[in-house]
């Protein structure tokens, strides 16, 4: 609609001519009729005849409008905010979660906006929720909970792509919360406590196999040196002595045992 390029004929050129001869026989009275202004962020797309007078908007400032023939249409290019109701969806593997989230856009064209659809607001509110729902239906749970950024870039690129002929320019798209179901939850939490106990196991196995090596080492190394077992005997019996004084510790090798049950069998 905007790009047309037909005149106006001879009719209209007629009644545009009476416009400004009313507006010059008034005049100076019929000035302050005339004359709108526009603020900073604000847009006026004005239609002549039923026609838009030109491609581009008019403004910021101060525009002449014919009292009889023009009519024009503020547009507001401030970002706006908008809040997507929470969406009920069906993931990929199965899961139903509930999601809203926030749409900020920006209106980059006003004679598009006007022109193209009849309600731009309503319109790009009705889609971020479709295509909300649409680009979550084909992720799954754990990829919606993990990747919510490329999530949202997804959703911006779609919906940026399907308002760009009304004149809007998506700015950013942001999930804010997820909602699963109770039972979920819990099975969540039951996996997430399971594979921490796993790895606490699989720690503790690698500390005692740690432990193992390096007592078998101080035993290869205290077999060298007798003296050594003999210090390090004197040194437990302090650090025993220390915790308490009752006790004490004597050491008997193994292999003595050994070889009493040796001697009681064969008497």
């Amino acid at each position: 609609i905007a790009d047309r390029q037909e005149g106006i004929g001879v009719c209209s050129w007629i009644l545009v001519s009476l416009s400004f001869l009313l507006v010059l026989i008034t005049f100076p009275f019929s000035i302050w009729a005339c004359i709108t202004v526009v603020r900073e962020y604000e847009r006026a797309v004005v239609f002549r005849l039923g026609r838009i007078l030109s491609k581009k908007a008019k403004g910021p400032g101060m525009i002449l409008v014919l009292p009889c023939t023009d009519t024009f249409i503020k547009v507001d290019l401030r970002t706006v905010t908008c809040k997507i109701p929470p969406q009920e969806i069906l993931t990929r593997d199965a899961v139903t979660a509930q999601v809203d989230g926030v749409v900020h856009y920006r209106i980059h064209s006003a004679v598009s906006a006007v022109a193209n659809v009849s309600d731009v607001h309503s319109a790009t509110l009705l889609l971020a929720q479709t295509t909300l729902r649409n680009v979550l239906g084909t992720q799954s749970l754990a990829q919606l909970l993990a990747g919510r950024e490329e999530t949202a870039h997804s959703i911006q690129a779609t919906l940026g792509s399907a308002t760009e002929q009304w004149g809007v320019k998506v700015a950013r798209v942001e999930i804010k919360d997820i909602w699963i179901p109770m039972a979920m939850q819990r099975a969540m939490a039951a996996e997430a406590e399971a594979a921490r106990e796993k790895r606490a196991k699989v720690v503790a196995a690698e500390g005692e196999m740690n432990a193992s090596k390096a007592l078998q080492q101080a035993s290869m190394v205290l077999a060298e040196s007798p003296a050594g077992l003999q210090l390090r005997y004197l040194q437990t019996l302090t650090t025993v002595a220390a915790q308490n004084n009752s006790t004490i510790v004597f050491p008997l090798p193994i292999n003595m045992f050994g070889s009493l049950g040796q001697k009681s069998t064969g008497g």
